[in-house]
């Protein structure tokens, strides 16, 4: 029996956004292919049906979703994802019906701030396009953003991070439905990668959180050359030369995330530079990088990468060239 797939199209949305993903359904679907036809049926659509213009300007035909009840919908980003009145109250309806039904609902890349504009992301972790990250959060604080990840899910909710990432998305779906023979069928069929891990770093955590304000980048800067040091609250807001509360206020607003957060996701990108490229042994790496003992250092990185150092290690090992 096959499955079905729906990407809900916007106007400007970002044409690889849903080209990525659909490319790997629609090699699913052939490899998979079993008596009963192809393992996956894919539908473009949108809310009134004809031609979308993406971004670049070239139009897709669409159907109507009107009483559409696929499986799995899939809504791309780009600029018109985030435009007022993307989020119309007819697609807002149609995203919270899929999800009351228990079907499958995901975004790519900007994608995401029209399922949290539907409160589909409210209590849930999600991710969405690095440089948009801490406006996600800041416009709907209900959500976790995990800025850091490649693609996430909670429950039957899946987000992707930019673009590319929605490829890594579709084949955690594929493997999920399929298994992960498939899924790795899929993979080289595509020349990609199977699979970046959802925990993959999407881009370094200092330009991540990009604060507007020269006082904000100063602390920034001061973690990340003090990684060792005592990184609370009083100590930051000294350095930001504001009092706590200001700051944690301010940091927050500017960053979209905690300034605990913050020290754990930068101690963490060092450590899993150590880590990944390096043979210091995991407790050295610790120590080095301001976590003091391995067991912190290991729920951190479960957090932020959703793997432990060992793991990772393994993994980077395993990919290098052999002498």
């Amino acid at each position: 029996m096959s499955r079905s797939v729906a990407f809900l199209l916007v106007p400007e949305f970002q044409l690889f956004d849903m080209a990525g993903p659909l490319s790997v359904f629609q090699v699913a679907a052939e490899i998979g292919r079993g008596r009963r036809g192809p393992a996956y049926e894919v539908a473009v659509l949108s809310e009134r049906g004809g031609r979308v213009a993406c971004s670049a300007g070239l139009e897709m035909h669409t159907r109507a979703w009107r009483d559409s009840q696929a499986g799995t919908v899939i809504v791309p980003g780009g600029v018109g994802a985030r435009k007022p009145g993307a989020a119309t109250p007819a697609l807002m309806q149609h995203l919270r019906g899929a999800l009351a039904a228990k079907r499958r609902v995901a975004s790519v890349c900007t994608g995401a701030f029209l399922l949290a504009e539907a409160g589909l992301l409210d209590g849930r972790h999600a991710t969405t396009h690095w440089r948009q990250a801490a406006l996600l959060q800041r416009n709907y604080p209900a959500i976790t953003v995990d800025a850091d990840r490649i693609f996430v899910r909670d429950g039957n909710v899946w987000s992707s991070a930019g673009i590319a990432a929605g490829i890594d998305l579709a084949l955690a779906m594929v493997e999920a439905d399929l298994g992960a023979d498939t899924a790795g069928a899929v993979a080289r069929e595509m020349v990609v990668y199977h699979r970046r891990t959802g925990g993959q770093s999407q881009f370094s955590a200092l330009q991540d959180l990009a604060p507007q304000s020269g006082r904000m980048r100063a602390v920034l800067a001061y973690i990340g050359e003090n990684l060792t040091a005592d990184l609370d609250i009083e100590r930051l807001a000294e350095v930001a030369c504001v009092s706590p509360r200001q700051f944690m206020r301010a940091f927050k607003a500017e960053t979209g995330q905690t300034p605990a957060k913050a020290v754990e996701r930068i101690r963490a990108e060092v450590a899993r530079t150590h880590i990944e490229g390096g043979d210091s042994s995991i407790e050295a790496v610790a120590r080095l990088t301001g976590f003091e003992d391995t067991e912190r250092m290991r729920r951190a990185f479960v957090r932020v990468y959703g793997q432990p150092p060992q793991a990772l290690r393994r993994i980077a090992r395993a990919a290098a060239p052999a002498p």
